[in-house]
């Protein structure tokens, strides 16, 4: 039996006549201190769904540093996920890649599998505007990708990657492979995805890219994408590039100190950083598409099979507390956790 099923309430089970009550979620009770809590869930209106969660993805970079309590004070609003309640450094609950089935809502809606940017809950009311229906050639598990595809979407609309390019990702996370895998299908496009751990010269394979160590990593780069979260991944994404070349900074450092080499080539061959946050759409498209647009793009992509390599572990949501705290101290080693709550989010793991 899954953790979601042994948290139910029985009278608030699926098979229960009346409504939906109440939920269990992943709460971080204080910083390093995770916990599942029971919540009410408010009656919904006409413009709203009520979602079963069937499985939740867990954003490693982001979530372990919010786990850690590594989010400035004056990053506190910035940083608010869009159904996040409570405020850091905790209690609070976070989290934004979740996958479930819709069981009360408009006629279009009900019963459909649908994507939301919501903390891991077994279920929750949300309004229908919020939700993005997962396209049929697109499994379940996978979709919990959906918003860190989103990111790299916004990440590349910045960037502006040109055929032929010969383009550098450094930091091969969550993040960094998905960036890859997007640039790997631009024609004549040149891919090397860069890490410190050699393990993920598989996971480089199976995206459809060229794997380096930093200190085999080739220079004079078109364009270089960095989301390894450090200063030496950053220093040496301005070492990569070509002159007049410009780094795209997907990282978030949080609290920590940010340390770079300014003083050698950085000005005489005239390079650049700049930072790309999802929060909002890049520039480029920012007045012909919507954030729902970006997010059913990402869906859209996920038809890919080749996403399933960043799919690396699959845990019961009962287990979310320990396995946050073993993803945060590094003792599990994985890309994308996939939490599951019931027997249909079971699948995933197969």
């Amino acid at each position: 039996m899954t953790g979601g099923a042994t948290l139910q309430f029985t009278s608030d089970s699926p098979e229960s006549e009346g409504p939906r009550r109440y939920a269990h979620a992943f709460w971080l009770s204080e910083p390093g201190v995770g916990e599942i809590r029971p919540v009410p869930l408010r009656p919904p209106g006409p413009e709203d769904v009520v979602v079963r969660t069937v499985c939740s993805g867990i954003s490693r970079g982001t979530e372990t540093l919010v786990f850690r309590g590594g989010v400035p004070a004056n990053q506190y609003a910035a940083m608010r996920a869009p159904f996040q309640e409570g405020d850091f450094p905790g209690p609070v609950k976070y989290g934004y890649l979740s996958v479930g089935v819709v069981e009360q809502g408009p006629p279009q809606l009900y019963g459909r599998t649908v994507f939301c940017l919501h903390p891991h809950q077994t279920a929750y009311v949300v309004p229908a505007e919020s939700v993005v229906v997962i396209p049929d050639a697109v499994p379940i598990h996978r979709a919990v990708l959906a918003g860190t595809v989103e990111t790299a979407i916004n990440a590349l609309w910045d960037a502006a990657p040109l055929v032929g390019d010969r383009v550098t990702v450094v930091g091969a996370g969550m993040v960094g492979c998905c960036v890859a895998r997007l640039l790997a299908r631009i024609p004549g496009a040149r891919v090397t995805l860069v890490d410190i751990d050699e393990g993920r010269a598989d996971v480089a394979a199976a995206l459809g890219v060229d794997f380096a160590l930093p200190a085999d990593a080739a220079e004079d780069r078109d364009l270089v994408v960095h989301t390894s979260a450090t200063s030496a991944g950053l220093q040496q994404s301005l070492d990569l590039l070509a002159p007049e070349g410009t780094v795209i900074d997907l990282s978030w450092y949080g609290d920590a100190d940010v340390t770079l080499s300014l003083g050698g080539a950085f000005h005489s061959r005239r390079l650049g950083i700049r930072a790309s946050q999802v929060g909002v759409i890049a520039p480029a498209r920012r007045g012909t598409r919507t954030t729902t647009d970006r997010l059913a793009l990402a869906l859209d992509l996920l038809a890919d099979p080749a996403f399933d390599a960043l799919l690396t572990g699959v845990s019961r949501f009962d287990e979310l507390p320990e396995v946050m705290g073993r993803l945060a101290s590094g003792d599990l080693p994985a890309l994308c956790q996939v939490i599951t709550y019931d027997d249909e989010g079971a699948a995933c793991s197969a």
